[in-house]
């Protein structure tokens, strides 16, 4: 539900402003209405109200750009800096912010630069690795017993891996065939690449390659010197001794984290509480004396909130609850309270946008009709019992998880309904029920009554539809808009008269009634073009539509039911009892997949869609009190 909201008003002396906002980020209770830049009756008063910040309002906005830099570089620093366990910093931060800016620079550049450092060490042994493996394929080919003395070593850089094969077509052309390619993948979509060919060819191969523009590595210099075998041992040693470079970085990253990071991380919060007030008492009016603050809060802790300011002011901070008038409904927030049933069902809600003030938490209506409806449409007291079991144990799994824990819950609900609907329609894994235990339908028998259970979901349709209706013509009449409202009303009085009329019909109601029914329908019909101008029919049509839009519970339930039949017509058909089990298992696991999904999504729609659209107000805003 939505919880009621209070406008209020708190009025002090101007030297217990900064005291008095603290205490209220603390206690996280009022969100200040900007919408209200000046009091009532303004002209009766001697002194000018004005803004709070309006003598200082530059000095207040350099301020909070500085604030918001410095801490823009801090959490660059953060950035760079490995996340290590670090004590609490109690310093005073304002004390020290002249120190503050001069070391989050030097400290900044210090991080960079290691971490720059360590990025290029990095890089360079991933260039060992790749040389290294390069090298050990050519340490193996030189070693072979009919290896040329004059073979000559290219290596390269494959930007584009399609190129491989035109690669290796130009340098057999340049070569008689006379060459080996050998290619491994170098990251970032790349492959390394090494030629081996005749010295004679390896200058006209370079020039090919460099007319292709695939760029060839260089062998570092040091390498030249040394034989093959040393230049592995070289590559091995050299990424040992950067890896041991890398640790000293770290190792330095993290000292300089665990030292200086308590102190940055007390000064940012110190901007952060600062930033926020500065944004508060932006709101906040004044005169020569008093400050005011007005906002809202819910009802319910404005008692709480004036014995604390009592408390801790005395009798110099007043609180005072303002008269609602019929504009603040617009600006009043929205908090959303619910029981602890229907909490979980706010997983749904928060897909809406917010409802006005003076509209409908959809929420209780989502934890009565959806747990129905998905029952209704699943409707398998076996399937039931599974999925029961299966929320308890998603509940108990993960208790501290909220997301997870709410949908369990509602898991929970509508599994609950499935096995009364699966009792009523005599199902258990089918037909399992009826064949092992003699189960019979006490309602109705889903898979041959298909006229009874097309009645049964437009049944549903018709109260669900016309308790949108009527919950429409409540926020109508709630808003003054009072032709909205008899259209709403008139919309259900036609929409039940033709149902009695179709009754009539059908032998559920006597004939002689359809006469006096239908000369209703048409009295009321031109006070609802009077009332709903001349879109009214078209509105009437498209309830109508809704309604009918409830057979999908019937129609999805009858797929649901036929493949659960289906499944155990299979298990008797193939002649082996373990096959036959298996094969009717997997089905009733894939129906029981799609029971869950199908009805949840098929359900949700008959809310959001046909329900919600006669009543529900968007528009609201979220309840943001102040806080740190």
């Amino acid at each position: 539900m939505i919880t009621r909201m209070s406008k209020v008003e708190i009025v002090g002396p101007k030297d217990l402003l900064r005291d008095v906002v603290a205490l209220l980020q603390q206690l996280k209770v009022i969100q200040i209405d900007p919408e209200e830049s000046e009091l009532e009756g303004e002209d009766a008063v001697e002194e000018k109200v004005r803004p709070f910040l309006h003598d200082e309002r530059e000095r207040s906005l350099f301020e909070r750009l500085f604030l918001e830099d410095l801490r823009r570089r801090i959490d660059d620093l953060f950035a760079s800096l490995p996340d290590v366990p670090v004590r609490t910093s109690y310093i005073e931060p304002q004390v020290i912010l002249d120190t503050i800016l001069v070391t989050v620079d030097k400290h900044l550049r210090t991080a960079r630069t290691l971490t720059e450092r360590k990025r290029s060490m990095q890089s360079e042994i991933e260039e060992c690795v790749r040389f290294a493996s390069f090298l050990g394929t050519l340490d193996s080919l030189f070693k072979q017993p009919h290896t040329p003395p004059n073979l000559d070593v290219i290596m390269l850089t494959i930007k584009d891996q399609t190129a491989v094969e035109h690669i290796r077509s130009t340098i057999a052309k340049l070569t008689d065939g006379k060459f080996k390619l050998f290619t491994v993948p170098a990251g970032r979509g790349t492959l390394a690449g090494m030629i081996t060919l005749e010295k004679d060819a390896s200058v006209a191969v370079s020039a090919a390659l460099t007319q292709e523009h695939v760029p060839e590595l260089a062998l570092p210099p040091s390498f030249e010197a040394l034989p093959l075998s040393g230049k592995i041992t070289y590559l091995e040693r050299q990424g040992l001794e950067l890896s041991r470079q890398i640790e000293a970085v770290d190792r330095e990253l993290g000292d300089l984290g665990r030292r200086w990071g308590p102190i940055y991380r007390r000064v940012r919060e110190w901007i952060d509480e600062r930033i926020t007030l500065l944004t508060a008492t932006a709101s906040i009016l004044q005169t020569r004396m008093c400050f005011f603050i007005r906002g809202w809060m819910i009802s319910d802790d404005v008692a709480r909130l004036r014995a604390q300011l009592d408390v801790s002011f005395g009798m110099q901070v007043v609180l005072e609850e303002k008269h609602m008038r019929e504009k603040d409904l617009e600006h009043a927030p929205v908090v959303l309270l619910n029981r602890p049933y229907f909490r979980p069902f706010e997983i749904f809600g928060r897909l809406l946008p917010v409802p006005a003030y003076s509209s409908f938490d959809p929420t209780p209506f989502i934890g009565i009709f959806f747990p129905v409806f998905f029952g209704m449409i699943l409707g398998d007291a076996g399937y039931g019992v599974l999925l029961v079991m299966l929320a308890l144990y998603l509940r108990r799994r993960y208790a501290k998880k909220r997301e997870v824990a709410d949908a369990s819950q509602v898991l929970l609900a509508s599994s609950l309904y499935t096995v009364i609907f699966g009792v009523l329609y005599g199902e258990f894994f089918g037909d399992l029920g009826t064949t092992l235990f003699g189960m019979e339908p006490l309602l109705i028998e889903r898979r041959t009554s298909v006229i009874p259970m097309m009645v049964f979901a437009l049944s549903a349709g018709v109260v669900h539809i016309v308790l949108g209706l009527l919950l429409g013509a409540i926020t109508a009449f709630r808003r003054k808009v009072r032709r909205e409202g008899f259209a709403k009303l008139l919309n259900i009085l036609i929409i039940l008269c033709m149902i009695a009329v179709f009754a009539t019909f059908f032998g559920y109601l006597p004939g002689l009634l359809s006469r006096p029914i239908i000369m209703v329908i048409l009295i009321a019909t031109p006070f609802l073009l009077f009332s709903g101008g001349l879109l009214a029919p078209l509105e009437l049509l498209k309830n109508i539509g809704n309604i009918i839009s409830y057979v999908r519970i019937m129609a999805i339930g009858l797929t649901s039911v036929l493949l659960a039949f289906v499944a155990n017509q299979m298990a008797g058909a193939t002649g082996d009892i373990v096959l036959g089990v298996m094969a009717a298992a997997l089905l009733h696991l894939l129906n029981i997949v799609l029971g869950v999904f199908s009805p949840t999504i098929h359900a949700l729609r008959l809310h959001y869609v046909e329900f919600f659209s006669k009543f529900i107000e968007s528009g609201g805003k979220k309840f943001d009190p102040m806080h740190k």
